[in-house]
């Protein structure tokens, strides 16, 4: 069984070569982001979907009310653009870096 390298060993894939300050600068870009998406998923579930229930049902969505809407469907909507969201800026962050594992 082949042994893993010790720190400062090359060849294993993945392993990038970033200064300390560089990996610091792409962790609090990467947990800032991740912070904005969560704070944007909240607004809209627990928001829309129960603190603005009342004023967002004056609107409606075909025959449903807007806050009714968001709370069955559109927080789970906007979910799922947030993970396209995300996955399109971390690749972005990833290439500013340098620790991207793409080859293409």
């Amino acid at each position: 069984m082949a042994e893993a390298p010790e720190d400062g060993e090359g060849g294993a894939e993945g392993v990038h070569d970033i200064s300390e300050a560089s990996f610091k600068a792409y962790w609090r870009e990467n947990l800032t982001l991740m912070g904005v998406l969560l704070a944007i998923w909240f607004l809209v579930s627990f928001g829309a979907g129960i603190l603005f229930r009342d004023f967002l049902d004056q609107f409606s969505i075909g025959s449903a009310p807007l806050g009714f809407w968001f709370a069955q469907q559109g927080s789970i909507y906007v979910f799922v653009i947030l993970i396209f969201v995300y996955s399109a800026l971390m690749h972005r962050i990833e290439r500013k870096y340098d620790v991207d594992d793409d080859q293409g």
